[in-house]
């Protein structure tokens, strides 16, 4: 039957939180829901389906819903008398309460179709919303979280939000696969290709040597005489050929990783999780635009903490050298045997550099995390998914430049390690790439960021680094609800 909506949400509405719908047959008026937590909720005298037939002495039949709502106003400096006829069979429905991340934007006020604008709720990527009434296929009631209000708002359901973004999907010049690694545009994937290929890392502090040779630029041993795994140059330059585990079998993977309903629905549920001391430790994984610091400061906080922070050994096919040790700088094993390793999907990320693989795999994280210290490794874009499974918990720490002014005095004497083996200063066209890779992650993965840290001086990025890391495995944190009840 065709209706039309209006709302009597009003901050000086006494019955604030509910919105009403008109039979465009019989001009009758309806209550079209209650939202909950609002007054209208709270005093239990209307429900949604009855029918207004009067509002103090007014009758409202054959109104426009907007109509009806000024006369409300008109009337709520006094005491307001609704007239109601109660509908026959009120529904029963058993609400659960369910929490969600958000994986897309909404902003109601650019909505044209939702039944209310204000009592619409506007988000973002990575917010938290408490899911209170599912009761309508298309609009459901919530509140983002933290709140201080009891009042919930509309946001659009699963289904809708879906079709809204196959809407927009279908608008746009190139068409996103759900994968995690193409959520960009390919003109825009190219520009981030470009920028790896000319930056794999600048370091405000650098360690790079005169010589340039690939074992002066390990950092080698602490002063505890603890190797410091996962630095080699020869890591680094590959990463910009990189590969995760996933993208071999994008369509396959997807559909049965537990990141899969996080990129093809709008929403993922979360729930507010505490590790149990008997639990492994959360993997800590480092992802920043190439030249913002992300392998100095990974550096820095492994070598200022060895006791509770460590890097995983990577493999590689390369050669073993008389001076290495196996399990130490890297693990030697076989091109057949990383083959069948890409094969198993055992790598988060692997890549290739002058003929040779280098990865690091999934085990080798385990082995750090299953000894009592927290593995922090930095990641491409690309490995989300990987790192972001039921048993490493990825604590997710998205790595920002700061403001332009500053990379310009922090990054005056820092080198840039090129695709040519060699160093040379910072430019003026690679803080500007810089800032733009920085932007398009954030435009494209924020949502997966748990924690954000502006590395403005490395010290302080430091310390914040570690006191966020100690957090996410003493501290309860939001995260995916199949990480503890996995799907069967």
């Amino acid at each position: 039957m065709p209706s039309s909506f209006g709302s009597l949400a009003s901050d000086s509405d006494p019955l604030k939180g509910a919105t009403i719908k008109r039979n465009e047959l019989t001009g009758e008026i309806f209550v079209a829901r209650v939202i909950h937590g609002g007054l209208a909720d709270r005093s239990g005298l209307l429900h949604a389906g009855d029918r207004i037939m009067e509002v103090n002495g007014f009758a409202v039949d054959g109104l426009e819903p907007e109509q009806v709502i000024q006369v409300v106003q008109a009337c709520a400096q006094g005491t307001i008398m609704f007239k109601v006829v109660p509908i026959t069979e009120r529904p029963v429905h058993s609400q659960t309460t369910m929490y969600v991340r958000a994986m897309a934007d909404y902003n109601p006020a650019v909505d044209p179709n939702i039944p209310c604008p204000d009592a619409g709720v506007s988000f973002t990527r990575g917010d938290v919303l408490e899911i209170v009434d599912q009761t309508d296929a298309l609009w459901w009631q919530a509140r983002k979280l933290p709140t201080s209000s009891a009042c919930a708002g509309l946001v659009p359901s699963t289904a809708l939000l879906k079709r809204k973004q196959r809407e927009f999907w279908w608008s746009q010049p190139y068409q996103p696969h759900a994968c995690i690694h193409t959520l960009s545009t390919v003109e825009e994937e190219e520009d981030l290709m470009a920028l790896e290929d000319k930056c794999v890392e600048a370091d405000e502090e650098t360690f790079e040597s005169e010589e340039l040779r690939e074992a002066d630029d390990d950092c080698g041993f602490n002063k505890d005489q603890m190797y410091l795994a996962g630095f080699r140059r020869s890591l680094r330059l590959c990463r910009r050929r990189f590969h995760s585990s996933v993208q071999s079998s994008c369509q396959a993977q997807c559909l049965s990783s537990c990141c899969y309903s996080a990129l093809c629905s709008p929403y993922e549920e979360v729930v507010r999780h505490q590790r149990n001391l008997q639990d492994p430790l959360r993997l800590v994984a480092l992802l920043g635009a190439p030249g913002v610091g992300v392998t100095e400061l990974r550096r820095r906080l492994i070598q200022t903490h060895p006791q509770l922070f460590q890097g995983a050994v990577p493999h590689t096919s390369r050669p073993q050298r008389d001076d290495e040790e196996s399990g130490r700088e890297y693990h030697f094993i076989s091109r057949e045997i990383f083959d069948n390793m890409i094969h198993d999907n055992k790598f988060l990320e692997y890549g290739e550099y002058k003929g040779n693989y280098y990865g690091t795999s999934s085990e080798a994280v385990s082995a750090v995390l299953n000894s009592g210290k927290i593995c922090v490794i930095d990641i491409e874009s690309n490995a989300l998914q990987a790192v972001r499974t039921p048993e490493l918990r990825a604590f997710v720490v998205y790595i920002k430049p700061p403001s332009a002014e500053r990379l310009r005095k922090t990054r005056h004497n820092a080198q840039i390690l090129t695709n040519y083996y060699a160093t040379r200063p910072f430019k003026e066209e690679d803080l500007v790439e810089l800032e733009e890779s920085a932007q398009k992650l954030e435009l494209h993965f924020s949502q997966f960021f748990d924690h954000v840290v502006v590395n403005e001086e490395l010290q302080e990025a430091c310390a914040e680094l570690r006191s966020a890391a100690t957090r996410a495995q003493e501290q309860p944190q939001w995260v995916p609800s199949s990480w503890i009840r996995p799907q069967q």
